[in-house]
């Protein structure tokens, strides 16, 4: 590795991080799942609600709140409506997670380069990244987790008990669990407990029973308190909530045993070395680290099928097996940096030269076809294009030349880079795909305070819609064959679809005035993008 990444490895991977995912964090729009976790933010701050949650002025206890609290605090800083300050802390965790991969693997492997090796894979994994926008409170728990882990392998290895491990370790096993319940515990905790004790094998483990048993203790008063208070405070609603997740995990989104078998393509660039790392045949006798290997080999089946065994199945819960994976994939780069000018098997070479040579012909190729395919809207976005043009193709050239002479540190790094300025000087190109009927609804709240009226959802609007409202628009109620209207004379609704039943029985009591829709929607009509549930169309009530 160059100079600079050995002597600053913790600094190269916080760099490498930021200047990927800093400069363009608010480019792409906010998803369902960040809205509702942001919304649930800005109301801690707006309305004092830090403890009994809230999203739009209604409980919302499906997620523990130490990711939204850590949300909000940024919101305080940066403003509770910019983007950029919501999903800043998310990215700071993928440091996290970069940080404690290197930590973690020096520890175990004893070797600087090859730790930074892993810590690199891992924050270029696709999902890794795809996560924090996607489901954005997944990167803490598991985050965390991954901060215990390391402290926890710290202690098994330690002579007695060591109270700072132990410390460190039960307090971030019970932020995982104050981020999203015992998700990460299962999924990542378990499975990397399980494989340690059959290839690296607990230290002296009599000796600090007391020490594992006080881990436990910390991590469920840090990571329960929070459940225990609004069970006390607000039973009803915490019961049918819990009932109703529970229920999800055999009964919601059921998918086969099988359905996370191609888990390894959640790796992204790193797919096919993934799936040459799981090859225990072919790897065991060429890594650097046997028991090491067996051990991340291990944690990462383990983990796959720990998860297959729950009916509920999404292709986001994957995300913790990316950092074992990461750990497994790094010893096949590891030997590829060794050994790859010495190889002669094609069945060794063509893979690599496949892999590495894709990532490269996709960076030359890159505006000979995006030209090709998006012609007709590139006419204002030409800056943007030469850039990543200029960028891509660079690095894609530069990738080649070092395949050819088979310097795979070099073209390791400079595919860790191409990754890297995808983000940089990609999404800026996100402008062409806009929707020519995109309608913000960020200026509604403005245009209703010179109205002097109050907004209310009517059936559904979506939380994205809520979030970029930037205030809370209260849910109107359906019950004993009537609209619960609010008791004001005249107030606008927003809903994204209303039967013409639902109209009659409205116009009824009311004047009903249509004024617009609004279409939030980036992504243009027709493509499979697009999203109908993102249109709202307002209306201003008057009472007859």
């Amino acid at each position: 590795m160059p100079k600079l990444l050995k002597n600053y490895p913790i600094l190269t991977i916080c760099l490498l991080v930021a200047v990927m995912l800093l400069p363009n964090l608010d480019a792409i729009q906010v998803s369902i799942m960040e809205a509702r976790n942001f919304i649930t933010a800005r109301e801690m701050v707006l309305n004092d609600n830090w403890l009994l949650t809230t999203m739009n002025e209604e409980p919302r206890y499906q997620k523990p709140p130490f990711p939204t609290w850590l949300t909000a605090f940024s919101g305080l800083v940066f403003g509770v409506d910019s983007v950029f300050g919501m999903r800043l802390p998310a990215v700071l965790l993928v440091m996290v997670v970069g940080i404690f991969m290197y930590k973690l693997s020096r520890s175990i492997l004893k070797s600087r380069s090859h730790a930074l090796i892993n810590a690199l894979i891992v924050v270029t994994s696709f999902y890794v990244i795809g996560i924090i926008i996607e489901a954005p409170w997944d990167i803490f728990a598991h985050g965390f987790m991954l901060v215990a882990i390391y402290h926890l392998h710290k202690l098994f290895n330690a002579k007695g008990m060591v109270w700072k491990h132990t410390l460190i370790a039960g307090i971030f096993i019970g932020f995982s669990l104050l981020s999203k319940g015992p998700v990460s515990f299962y999924a990542l905790l378990l499975p990397f407990l399980l494989a340690y004790g059959f290839t690296l094998s607990y230290k002296n483990p009599k000796a600090k029973v007391f020490s594992f048993f006080s881990v436990l203790v910390i991590a469920l008063v840090v990571g329960g308190w929070w459940y225990v208070y609004v069970r006390l405070n607000d039973p009803t609603t915490f019961n049918a909530i819990t009932e109703k997740e529970t229920g999800n995990w055999t009964s919601y989104n059921v998918r086969p045993f099988y359905y996370y078998w191609s888990f390894f393509t959640q790796s992204g660039l790193w797919t096919i070395p993934a799936v040459i790392s799981l090859l225990y045949p072919y790897l065991k006798s060429r890594v650097s680290h046997f028991k090491a290997y067996k051990f991340s080999l291990l944690w990462t089946i383990l983990a796959v099928v720990l998860l297959s065994i729950i009916p509920e199945k999404k292709s986001r819960y994957l995300m913790p097996v990316l950092i074992p994976l990461a750990f497994n994939i790094g010893f096949y780069i590891e030997y590829l940096i060794r050994r790859f000018k010495d190889l002669k098997d094609k069945r060794e070479t063509l893979p690599v030269y496949f892999n590495f040579g894709l990532i490269a012909t996709i960076g030359v190729a890159f505006p000979v076809v995006f030209y090709v395919l998006f012609k007709n809207d590139i006419q204002h976005h030409w800056l943007a294009f030469y850039i990543a043009s200029l960028v891509l193709v660079s690095l894609g050239g530069l990738i080649l030349q070092q395949l050819i002479k088979k310097n795979i540190k070099q073209v390791f790094l400079l595919s860790v880079l191409f990754f890297s300025a995808v983000f940089i000087v990609g999404l800026p190109l996100i402008g062409l795909f806009k929707n020519d009927n995109f309608r913000s609804v960020a200026s509604l709240k403005s245009d209703n305070d010179k109205r002097g009226i109050t907004l209310h959802a009517l059936n559904y609007v979506a939380p994205e819609t809520i979030w970029q409202y930037g205030d809370m628009m209260p849910q109107i109620h359906f019950s004993e064959n009537a609209y619960q209207f609010p008791s004001t004379p005249k107030f606008g609704i927003l809903t994204n679809r209303i039967s013409p039943e639902e109209l009659t029985l409205i116009k009824a009591t009311y004047n009903v005035k249509e004024i617009g829709t609004y279409d939030l929607n980036q992504a243009k009509e027709g493509s499979k993008q697009y999203n109908d549930r993102l249109t709202n169309t307002f209306y201003i009530l008057t009472k007859k």
